[in-house]
């Protein structure tokens, strides 16, 4: 079979190999800027470059003729896009080519907080209260209506970027003024202080087949508006909190029509009442590392694996899950101050990753004990901090895509 994978950020190397060692002809496309990353070139038959990768007229027409002139030689059997903001460029090739796969309704469910938002309440998944950005009489009513405060977000970007907070009637109005025309493609939504949870899983025939459920220590936005260090730990096997997200993930994967994919779903859990409410998805592998941080405490590669899935469907074959351990895992990553920081002050049996990438300090550690987990967590950072390791970069004001 012949993959094509879009990512125009330089991720998913273990998918790459793991797709090209199921047999199939690899065919990349990606960011002209990532040219000189070290890629899988090994599993890779052929790449190609963009040299605007926004998503955008221009840019869709550029992927639509360039496929269409491969096509002419080499069928493409599955597109995979490898990251968030290539889920549309994705879907817009099968949708033209007729390829299977998630086309562009579904793909929004996976992209776009709006829909995502619409679509869960509308299934009965509770969501906080929100509003468009579209019409002035409805925005004054839902901020008459609710309480401060609330957050405005970007439908279309990843993470905690372009996010902002708001704590007034005028405050509100006078962030989405200042949005002018841009305003459609932003939501207002009310803040629910709470711990926030990944729920990372694996789907076949639209049924969820692994879930690891985990939580941050420090919420994305924490991290990207307060200059705060990121962590995320398992959750406790068998707990109560394990089975709520397991049941968040299932209903939101049946609500959007998930067939087949690798996701990576956030959850926020009230501190008032306790009430669990999605917050959003992506049909691709979690970002900042926490595939390796999955993998230390299930065994489980989701890139891995997730190309096997692909492979699978595409091939009318069966797909079996490898067993699945139940151990826990933390990770921890920050900006540094330092171009290679030493990790000789971080030594522990528990540690099983070091992040190696400039201008950052990260570890992932694995242990039987959740207990354990936490108390390196707390350690690690003390020690990030103290030793003056830890930087951080305002978040933009303004989405970067």
């Amino acid at each position: 079979m012949n993959f094509l994978c879009i990512c125009t950020y330089f991720k998913g190397s273990e998918f790459l190999k793991s797709c090209k060692a199921e047999g199939n002809n690899v065919y990349l496309l990606t960011d002209k800027k990532l040219e000189h990353k070290p890629w899988p070139r090994e599993s890779i038959d052929q790449i190609f470059f963009l040299d605007n990768v926004e998503n955008s007229f221009g840019t869709y027409q550029t992927i639509l003729e360039g496929i269409a002139g491969l096509m002419r030689s080499t069928k493409i059997d599955r597109v995979v896009a490898l990251d968030d903001f290539d889920v549309e460029k994705a879907a817009l090739v099968r949708e033209h080519f007729r390829i299977p796969g998630m086309g562009q309704t579904t793909g929004r469910y996976f992209r776009d907080k709006l829909a995502m938002r619409v679509k869960a309440q509308g299934e009965g998944v509770a969501v906080p209260p929100f509003t468009t950005l579209f019409h002035d009489v409805d925005i004054t009513e839902y901020l008459q209506n609710t309480e401060a405060p609330w957050l405005i977000k970007p439908r279309s970007e990843a993470s905690a970027t372009g996010i902002k907070k708001v704590h007034s009637f005028d405050e509100a109005w006078d962030a989405i003024h200042a949005l002018g025309e841009q305003r459609h493609n932003y939501l207002l939504e009310q803040f629910k202080p709470g711990d926030v949870f990944h729920v990372d899983a694996l789907t076949v025939d639209g049924k969820v087949i692994f879930t690891s459920c985990n939580q941050y220590l420090n919420t994305p936005f924490e991290v990207a508006h307060g200059g705060g260090i990121f962590r995320s730990v398992t959750v406790e096997h068998g707990s109560k909190e394990e089975k709520a997200l397991q049941k968040m993930n299932k209903d939101v994967m049946k609500a959007f029509g998930m067939q087949f994919s690798a996701s990576h779903t956030e959850v926020i859990k009230n501190h008032k009442t306790g009430e669990y409410y999605f917050l959003e998805t992506a049909s691709r592998v979690g970002g900042a590392h926490l595939a390796e941080m999955v993998e230390a405490s299930s065994g489980i590669n989701l890139w891995r694996e997730w190309a096997k899935v692909e492979t699978a469907k595409a091939t009318n074959g069966k797909y079996k899950l490898p067993k699945v351990e139940k151990m826990y895992s933390g990770i921890i990553i920050s900006l540094s101050s330092h171009y290679k920081p030493d990790y000789t002050p971080f030594e522990a049996p528990e540690v099983v990753w070091k992040m190696d990438e400039e201008y950052h300090v990260g570890l992932i550690v694995k242990s039987e004990s959740r207990e354990r987990v936490l108390e390196l967590m707390d350690e690690f950072a003390n020690k990030i901090r103290d030793l003056g390791y830890h930087a951080s970069a305002p978040a933009p004001d303004k989405p970067t895509h």
